[in-house]
């Protein structure tokens, strides 16, 4: 499982991991967004604020998976049955938005992972394939048991949650400390507007700055990654020059409204 999850290999190596983020249903985008970039290492599939369903978010996990690029579901909110559901849908990992306290982190590792752990009920029936391996230009398939994904499941997904409001900021260095969690990601726009600093025009104060790079600091203190959501190759690049390891790059909706755009400008 660890093999086939690229986003979770990036972050072990140490090394940035780039994703998509996909907030309209279809798995026509998923594959169009997947193959359109090599170096696309994560795709998000926003069930918080996206318009995607359950039934969708099964069928684009597929798609991502079956493209070789690591499907991360965010949940609605991290409710024991939402994260079971992107879960056994065969997602490489998820990400659950705002959170505020230590005992929030500690109830989404509970629900995240299988006894003795956590109290996950197992069904591995449409997970296995999702973690299949196989040569890119064919040969044979390497296809996951439910016995291994019962017994490297707790190791080899990602647990990633958000850190977005006043109360997640103050509470960050202990949410990092929570065994289980693997991934602090920040939600600048949010966690702006909770601070009192929103962003303005694109544009970040000192005071939003310093929150994010604090978030960092208490992940690396951990030994875990930190994460932000970006609108765009050169923030993602920046913030990974800061330490950030899961950055995305484009959304669905904002890059097409960006290449529709220019495409008519030149008329």
């Amino acid at each position: 499982m660890q093999e086939a999850n690229r986003l979770q290999k990036a972050l072990k190596a140490g090394r940035p991991a780039y994703g998509g983020w996909q907030m309209l249903p279809g798995t026509n985008l998923t594959r169009v967004m997947c193959r359109s970039a090599r170096n696309m290492d994560w795709l998000l599939v926003d069930l918080e604020h996206g318009n995607i369903s359950d039934d969708s978010m099964h069928e684009i996990v597929a798609a991502a998976a079956a493209c070789g690029v690591s499907p991360i579901v965010r949940v609605l909110e991290g409710q024991h049955c939402m994260i079971k559901r992107a879960l056994d849908s065969g997602a490489h990992g998820i990400l659950v938005p705002m959170l505020e306290t230590v005992q929030d982190a500690e109830n989404v590792v509970r629900a995240s992972k299988f006894p003795p752990l956590g109290t996950r009920g197992f069904e591995p029936l449409l997970a296995v394939d999702k973690f299949v391996e196989q040569h890119p230009h064919g040969g044979e398939v390497r296809e996951l048991s439910g016995k291994e994904y019962l017994e490297q499941a707790n190791s080899s997904l990602v647990i990633a949650v958000q850190i977005e409001t006043k109360s997640a900021l103050d509470n960050v260095k202990e949410i990092a400390k929570v065994p289980g969690i693997d991934v602090l990601f920040v939600g600048p726009f949010d966690l702006g507007v909770s601070i009192g600093h929103p962003i303005v025009r694109g544009q970040m104060d000192e005071t939003l700055v310093g929150a994010i790079q604090s978030v960092q600091e208490a992940a690396q203190a951990a030994g875990i990654a930190a994460g932000i959501y970006c609108d765009s190759g050169e923030d993602a690049k920046a913030w990974a020059s800061k330490g950030f390891l899961m950055n995305s790059v484009v959304t669905d909706m904002i890059g097409l409204r960006q290449v529709v755009s220019q495409l008519f400008s030149a008329i």
